[in-house]
C-alpha cells in the first residue's frame, strides 16, 4: 500500500507589529490632517509612526543603557515546548526580560510554562495561548 503524504504542519507566523489605538485632540488631529493634504506624509498612521521614531531617537542613549542595565534581549524571543523541556530537565528557571515581541509558542503548556518561568518581563508585546497568560498572570511585570 503505497504510504500516505500529509501536508506540513502550518507555521504561525508571528506578525512584524502590534495595533494600538490612541486618542487624539481634534486640533492636534487636524494639525495632522492638514499636513497630510499638504503631503508631507500618505496618511496618518505614517505620521504618527515618523512622530514615534524621532522621538525614540532623540532618546536613543538613554534607551541604550536602560536596555544594558535591565538586561533586556532586545527583538523577538521565542521559546518553544522543546526549549522549556531543555530548562526543566537541567532544574533550573528563566527570568526573560525582552524588550520587543515575546512568543510562548502554541506548544507550551500552562504547566510547562509555570514550571520553567519564574518571572516574565516584556516592554512591547507578549504572544501567548490565554491559559499560559492566565497562568504567569503573578509573574508578569
Amino acid at each position: 500500500m503505497p504510504a500516505k503524504n500529509h501536508p506540513a504542519p502550518a507555521l504561525v507566523k508571528t506578525p512584524e507589529s502590534e495595533k494600538i489605538t490612541i486618542n487624539m485632540g481634534f486640533v492636534d488631529l487636524g494639525h495632522v490632517d492638514l499636513l497630510v493634504a499638504e503631503g508631507f506624509y500618505s496618511n496618518r498612521t505614517d505620521f504618527i509612526r515618523t512622530a514615534i521614531r524621532t522621538h525614540l531617537a532623540s532618546h536613543a542613549d538613554v534607551l541604550r543603557q536602560a536596555v544594558s542595565r535591565k538586561m533586556l534581549v532586545l527583538g523577538l524571543q521565542t521559546f518553544s515546548a522543546a526549549d522549556l523541556e531543555v530548562v526543566r530537565a537541567a532544574g533550573e528557571t528563566l527570568q526573560i526580560r525582552v524588550l520587543g515581541l515575546a512568543v510562548i509558542a502554541p506548544d507550551v503548556s500552562a504547566a510547562l510554562a509555570t514550571a520553567t518561568i519564574d518571572s516574565l518581563t516584556v516592554l512591547g508585546a507578549l504572544h501567548a495561548s490565554p491559559d499560559v497568560k492566565n497562568a504567569l498572570a503573578g509573574r508578569i511585570r
